[in-house]
């Protein structure tokens, strides 16, 4: 009896399965049939549609959001097809919707495929007691953030994989190139050093966009290095708008190596005795290579006087008076200009002592002559320190050594172009307070002293005693002066501006900072600098 009971449960239990498997069959049979019925690309797209109005409409995500992951999910679609029942008349879309009516979906898998991760990236990172994205709004604000500032939604897979914390940290502001090239970067407290060094950016009037310009996806950067190098700048005597002008124009001052080949050469010409004011004046004055090759310069110079048998005293006085020289000068081998110049290494030292101008003339690629005249170099020199000393500069004072390494010509030049700024009318006692300031400014032709000067006073109003307290007008470009007094003048003439500005206030600031201050602060101004610009450099 009991075996008879057994044979008729273990039936009726085959009659079961085997209903259960002809049912199923019927069922892929029905959906092969109305699927084949369509093409792939029909199917995807009614998919996409149903998937986008359950995921906008019925669990109330962003059109954007929604979009995003039902067009970017091929494998969350296929997925999620295989699970539906699709009617007779082959309406995959209808059907989905049904489907998902009672089938709710862990809508993090469809978003992290979205944003350009594979199923085996993020299986890991699905939460176990979440099904919503709405339930986890810190996630969502931090991928805003992202979104907000350009980074393409199927990158942002990559930095949540390398850096996955990310996602957690308050609201707050990234940049697009950094976070997308450098994501680890943004792991732990760095972070607090990458806001430090936007904010200072921002303090010396450099924007956003100009980092993404330079930066490059294959370097990485260290934020705290590069905040320390641009405090460093500032403990040198650069205020905000110098420092950012010469970031601009020299990136990798900031960005090779995260600054620290700048350390460097700086910490290379302290060593030598430079002060902070000389380091300075290298940076404002700073030659157009890159910085490697400038410190690699700096490195061989040293390296070509100790073979010349050069006094440690004397290389430490070329390179406090002469950081510019020697970090533009690629130099020959010593043994190389020996044997050109059949002369011994004494020979040599002695000239780069008289004459520290003459490596220029021993540089890779140009071609040197033997050993010339002796005391030609050093004739030179105190012919230049003659005129200084006639001027009342004091024998071997700092005053008359920067002197001499800013000036370009010999002694009677320098004496016409120094009577030539006594005849516009300003007083010898006042041209040599001005060249102590700026002894730049007697490296110009009389000629261009005599416009530069002549256009100041004569078309702008101004009076030659102007000049006293802003000496460095002479030596900055005509065109320059021109257009950023003229300019000034419509502002005034408009009202829109403080009739008495310092001329050092107009003059010394960079151009962003001018356009930013001044011309942009009248709505004609734009266009008549435009066209005032366009005028002035064309002539």
């Amino acid at each position: 009896m009991a075996f008879c009971c057994l044979k008729g449960e273990w039936e009726l239990e085959e009659i079961k399965t085997e209903y259960v498997r002809e049912l199923m069959n019927k069922r892929f049979c029905r959906t092969e049939r109305a699927v084949n019925l369509k093409n792939g690309g029909e199917i995807r797209k009614e998919a996409q549609a149903a998937l986008l109005e359950y995921l906008h409409s019925t669990r109330s995500l962003q059109f954007m959001d929604a979009e995003n992951m039902s067009n970017n999910t091929p494998e969350f679609l296929n997925r999620l097809l295989k699970s539906v029942d699709v009617d007779d008349d082959g309406d995959v879309g209808r059907s989905l919707t049904r489907f998902l009516r009672y089938h709710p979906i862990n809508e993090f898998e469809p978003f992290f495929e979205s944003i350009g991760l594979r199923v085996s990236d993020y299986a890991s990172f699905l939460p176990r007691n979440l099904m919503f994205l709405n339930d986890d709004q810190l996630l969502l604000d931090n991928y805003y953030v992202l979104c907000n500032y350009g980074v393409q939604r199927n990158m942002i897979g990559k930095i949540y994989i390398e850096a996955s914390d990310v996602f957690r940290y308050g609201y707050g502001s990234l940049v697009v190139k950094i976070i997308a090239s450098s994501p680890y970067l943004l792991r732990g407290d760095v972070s607090h050093d990458f806001i430090e060094f936007l904010e200072k950016l921002k303090i010396v009037g450099i924007e956003y966009d100009w980092l993404e310009e330079h930066m490059s996806n294959e370097d990485s950067y260290n934020w705290k290095c590069m905040f320390e190098i641009m405090c460093l700048l500032g403990e040198l005597g650069l205020d905000a708008d110098k420092l950012g002008e010469v970031i601009r124009k020299h990136p990798d001052v900031l960005l090779e190596c995260s600054g620290r080949v700048t350390v460097r050469f700086v910490g290379f010409l302290l060593k030598f005795g430079s002060t902070l004011s000389d380091v300075q004046l290298v940076f404002l004055q700073f030659p157009p290579i890159s910085v490697v090759k400038f410190t690699d310069n700096l490195y061989h110079c040293y390296k070509f006087l100790v073979e010349i048998k050069m006094s440690v005293q004397d290389i430490g006085r070329i390179f406090r008076s002469h950081p510019l020289l020697l970090g533009s000068c690629e130099l020959k081998k010593v043994k190389s200009l020996l044997i050109i110049m059949n002369c011994g290494v004494n020979r040599l030292c002695q000239m780069v002592k008289d004459d520290p101008f003459v490596l220029k003339s021993w540089i890779l690629g140009v071609r040197v002559d033997r050993s010339p005249e002796p005391n030609r170099a050093l004739k030179v020199r105190m012919m230049k320190t003659k005129f200084l000393l006639g001027l009342g500069f004091v024998e071997n004072s700092d005053e008359i050594e920067r002197a001499l390494k800013l000036f370009r010509g010999k002694g009677v030049e320098l004496q016409e172009r120094f009577d030539c700024l006594v005849k516009t009318g300003l007083s010898r006692e006042d041209v040599i307070t001005m060249l102590k300031v700026s002894p730049q400014i007697l490296n110009q032709s009389k000629d261009v002293i005599k416009t530069k000067i002549g256009f100041f006073v004569e078309d702008l109003g101004y009076t030659v005693s102007d000049l006293v307290t802003h000496p460095a007008i002479v030596s900055y470009t005509f065109q320059r002066v021109k257009l950023r007094l003229l300019t000034y003048k419509w502002l005034k003439d408009e009202g829109v501006v403080h009739p008495r500005l310092a001329l050092s206030t107009l003059l010394s600031c960079s151009e962003e900072i001018f356009v930013r201050s001044y011309v942009n602060a009248h709505p004609r101004e734009p266009e008549f600098w435009e066209r005032l610009k366009k005028k002035i450099y064309s002539d």
